[in-house]
């Protein structure tokens, strides 16, 4: 089995997953197949949606004489007719709705085995939200045992062991590790769907969190029975991978219809508010006049439209770094997701998400209201202010928001404010303090805010600036003793004082007296006047992204920080077998790195040493160090330049 991450935002990423049958993208949906009743055949959803990956159930085919006969004799692709990957399940669900079944658990494994499927499932015991914590514990106990047993049975399918645990993180967690250390290769979150019936979306969060927390990241995680595309969103953020949707066909016998916002009834419905093949080419009242069955069919394909639009959309937001926007636009639709969110907001679970959450993001940060200054980027950031900033004078002046970048803006004030005294200027703004000198990285240059916030982002936002401007002496307290002058011209902060900023923010702190020790030469831009090159004792150390406003890092600029800081600080550490092509300027495969800085997060900046710590290049981390040493395929790091390449 290969996993690798090709994109990712916030804890969500865009994987390929190989499998016997085919190569799929994730986030993904499978649709559920009834090999007894199939109103839209896998064929049929491969050409008009683009499906990758179906799932079928095992315990309906095996109950079923001519089924089980066919299966087991032609294979499960032969029976529903698909030749790309397929997922089966084990009748796991059906005990939670129709108890006590007769099912063996091991039977049902070597079952889906013989019949050909990529994705077996092992008989879970379903976890109920009414169990009581000791309940929970035992179905674990008995999951776990299955597990064990289930995975010597497998042989070259894939098998998937569902993390159960009902509505008890700590359970959840505890099944998650205790499962992560079998042979298994695919993760189910199982137990949710009571959850979702009933909208309880913050235990819903806390199930994946806690599952997320306990697994192996380089496997994937499959959230079983989310089907409706509202959930979608909030899912990949926190980690999952794939989807299942029964609901598709389950909503359409009733007439229901599905859309990002929610469900609605056709009879209800006057206009179709959808612009999907079926609903631009019938009306309302067309729809509802067609016959039970093409009724039945049509509304089935509109709901898998919406449902595959919705993963294609995460996609893009993942892509270009706004899946976060997406979560929350989709929440302000339900009051219950909406409130849920509240959960991201705890300490614990701001901390693992930042792990994942890459430095920078390739689109503007867009505020949609007071969820938004709880992201994970903005808390690291406000975390970095406070333990990194070492650019500090006895004075701190103090300005408003205003357009950006505010050293353009101020450019003028900023003037009237040195030429008094040497001060720190640190803007009051929307994303809370912002000294002067990172006013053009991200996200302070690159986030987009209205006027006027709402009343608990204002809040928030202030008791974060009050912390950081206490037991300062103020001048000029928002700005009221000097006029603001809107015109811009020659900027007077320091470059040096911005340099060394951004170098102790991005790096840790007192990068700044590693990094520039020695004759600072500053490139800018011609065009834009803006900082592009640093030079120290004439050699190349940083270029500063226009993109973000932080900096890439040269190989000379790594050797001044190798040197200066120690180990493991900004190291990944590499097996010998990995050093000669890592010298001749190869990236770095998970599988060759034994140690990292757990500090490092995706997109940092990084040395590579062997494990001598000798250096020997300096790149981009593509993965956290959990999953550096958990991932067997894919880049860990992107090589930007090398001991030997460089020498050549």
């Amino acid at each position: 089995m290969k996993f690798e991450i090709k994109k990712r935002d916030a804890a969500g990423r865009i994987c390929r997953f190989t499998t016997k049958h085919g190569t799929i993208t994730t986030p993904n949906l499978m649709p559920v197949i009834n090999p007894n009743k199939m109103i839209i055949t896998p064929c049929e959803m491969k050409k008009l949606f683009g499906t990758e990956i179906v799932i079928t159930n095992s315990y309906i085919i095996k109950k079923d004489k001519k089924l089980e006969s066919k299966a087991l004799e032609k294979g499960v692709h032969k029976l529903i007719d698909f030749n790309g990957p397929i997922m089966t399940d084990s009748g796991t669900f059906q005990s939670y709705v129709y108890g006590d079944i007769k099912l063996d658990p091991y039977d049902i494994v070597k079952f889906q085995r013989d019949i050909g499927s990529d994705i077996g499932t092992i008989l879970d015991i379903f976890g109920t939200p009414d169990q009581t914590k000791k309940q929970a514990e035992e179905s674990v106990k008995e999951t776990i045992k299955r597990a064990k047993k289930s995975i010597p049975l497998k042989n070259d399918m894939l098998l998937a062991c569902t993390v159960q645990g009902s509505i008890y993180p700590t359970v959840r967690k505890k099944c998650a590790k205790e499962l992560s250390k079998l042979d298994a290769d695919f993760y189910p979150i199982g137990g949710v769907v009571p959850l979702m019936e009933n909208q309880r979306y913050s235990d819903l969060i806390r199930c994946i969190i806690s599952s997320k927390q306990g697994l192996n990241p380089s496997k994937p995680v499959h959230l079983f029975g989310a089907g409706h595309p509202l959930i979608f969103p909030i899912a990949v953020a926190l980690g999952c991978d794939f989807f299942d949707s029964s609901a598709y066909i389950k909503y359409a016998k009733d007439k229901r219809m599905i859309f990002p916002w929610g469900t609605e009834k056709l009879d209800d419905i006057s206009e179709l508010p959808c612009c999907c093949p079926i609903c631009s080419k019938y009306t309302a009242s067309e729809l509802k006049k067609l016959n039970k069955n093409e009724l039945t069919k049509n509304i089935a394909k509109h709901n898998l439209y919406v449902s595959f639009a919705e993963i294609k959309k995460i996609r893009s937001a993942i892509e270009n770094g706004s899946l976060w926007e997406l979560v929350e636009r989709r929440a302000n639709a339900n009051p219950y997701l909406l409130e849920s969110l509240k959960e991201l907001r705890k300490k614990d679970n701001k901390i693992w998400l930042e792990t994942f959450d890459p430095i920078s993001k390739n689109k503007a940060l867009f505020y949609t209201g007071p969820h938004t200054v709880h992201r994970p980027i903005i808390n690291r950031i406000h975390n970095r202010i406070f333990e990194r900033f070492s650019q500090i004078y006895d004075i701190t002046t103090v300005l408003p928001e205003g357009k950006k970048p505010y050293s353009s803006f101020y450019s003028s004030r900023i003037k009237k404010i040195l030429d008094k005294c040497d001060v720190n200027i640190v803007i009051n703004s929307h994303l809370g303090p912002v000294p002067i000198e990172l006013d053009e990285m991200y996200p302070f240059a690159q986030s987009i805010f209205p006027e006027d916030i709402d009343k608990e982002t204002k809040e928030y936002i202030q008791k974060i600036f009050n912390k950081f401007i206490q037991n300062k002496k103020i001048l000029g307290l928002n700005g009221n003793k000097i006029t603001p002058q809107k015109e811009s011209t020659k900027i007077i902060n320091s470059d040096l004082n911005r340099i060394k900023s951004v170098a102790d923010i991005q790096f840790g702190k007192n990068a700044s007296k590693a990094l520039f020790n020695g004759k600072i030469k500053i490139v800018k831009s011609k065009k834009t006047g803006k900082i592009r090159n640093i030079y120290c004792d004439n050699k190349h150390i940083l270029s500063m992204r226009a993109s973000d406003g932080l900096f890439t890092l040269k190989l000379e600029g790594a050797k001044l920080l190798h040197t200066y800081f120690k180990t493991p600080k900004l190291r990944v550490i590499v097996e010998e077998d990995a050093v000669s092509f890592i010298k001749e300027g190869k990236s770095v495969f998970a599988k060759f790195v034994t140690d990292c800085d757990s500090e490092l997060i995706p997109y940092d900046e990084c040395l590579v040493v062997d494990k001598h710590d000798n250096l020997l290049s300096v790149g981009q981390c593509i993965l956290n160090k959990i999953e550096m040493l958990s991932y067997n395929y894919g880049m860990a790091v992107k090589t930007r330049e090398s001991i030997d390449k460089n020498s050549c």
